[in-house]
C-alpha cells in the first residue's frame, strides 16, 4: 500500500511530517509512504527545504493521497498544470484526506460538495467561499474523504489512513510509538475517539478490499 504525502512550496512542516513519521511506523510488506511535490525540492514556511520522493503524476496513482497544507495554498488551487494533474484523484479508488487548508485544494477539486470538512482556523474563510462547511472539530471522515483541522489532528489522518490501509491494531501500535512516554495510553485513547466512529461508517477497516 502507497501513501502519498502532496508537499508545496511553503508547506507546514508539521502537517506534512508528523504524517509521514507516523505512517512509516507500520511494519508490512509493501508498505510505502511518499512526500509527493510539484518540483524537485520544495521549501517550507520556516525555510526548511525537502527533496521530492515522488512527483504528482505519481502521487495520483497511490492507494492514499494526504494533502498537506501550507502558506501558499491559495496560489496552489490557481495554478492550472498543478489541479489538472491532481483532477486525477479519485475517491472511488484511492482514499482521500487533507490537512489544514490542504482542504481548500479538495474542495476546489468538487471532493467535498455536500460533504462537511475540517480545517484550520486561517484556512476556514476560504474553504467556507469555496462552498463547504466547516466543522468546529479536529477530524472527519465520510467514506473515503477524510480532513483535519490543526496541525496536531496530522496524526489522526495518519492513524486514520493506517487503519484504513492496514489495520485499526497497526494505528493504535503507531499512535503508541510516537505519543509522549507515561501518555502513550491517553494518545491512543484520543486517536480512537477523533477516527474510531469514521471508521465504523466506512463498514471496513480496509480502503481497497
Amino acid at each position: 500500500m502507497h501513501t502519498a504525502i502532496l508537499t508545496f512550496d511553503g508547506y507546514n512542516e508539521l502537517d506534512s511530517l508528523i504524517a509521514l513519521g507516523i505512517l512509516n511506523r507500520v511494519n508490512a510488506p509493501g508498505w510505502r509512504v511518499s512526500i509527493a511535490c510539484p518540483a524537485p525540492r520544495v521549501r517550507s514556511m520556516n525555510g526548511v527545504t525537502i527533496d521530492a520522493m515522488i512527483d504528482l503524476d505519481e502521487a495520483c496513482e497511490a492507494d492514499a493521497v494526504i494533502v498537506g497544507s501550507g502558506r501558499k495554498t491559495r496560489e496552489v488551487v490557481e495554478d492550472p498544470a498543478v489541479m489538472a494533474t491532481l483532477a486525477r484523484l479519485d475517491p472511488s479508488r484511492q482514499l482521500l484526506a487533507a490537512q489544514c487548508s490542504g482542504t481548500l485544494v479538495l474542495a476546489k477539486l468538487g471532493h467535498l460538495d455536500g460533504v462537511p470538512a475540517c480545517t484550520d482556523l486561517i484556512s476556514k474563510p476560504w474553504v467556507q467561499a469555496a462552498g463547504v462547511e466547516v466543522l468546529n472539530q479536529p477530524f472527519f471522515a465520510r467514506g473515503n474523504l477524510a480532513t483535519a483541522g490543526g496541525c496536531l489532528a496530522s496524526s489522526y489522518l495518519a492513524a486514520w489512513t493506517i487503519a484504513r490501509l492496514h489495520s485499526v491494531e497497526a494505528a493504535d501500535e503507531a499512535m503508541h510509538y510516537v505519543a509522549p512516554v507515561g501518555e502513550k495510553d491517553e494518545y491512543v485513547a484520543m486517536a480512537r475517539r477523533a477516527v474510531g466512529p469514521y471508521l465504523s461508517e466506512a463498514g471496513s477497516d480496509l480502503c481497497l478490499s
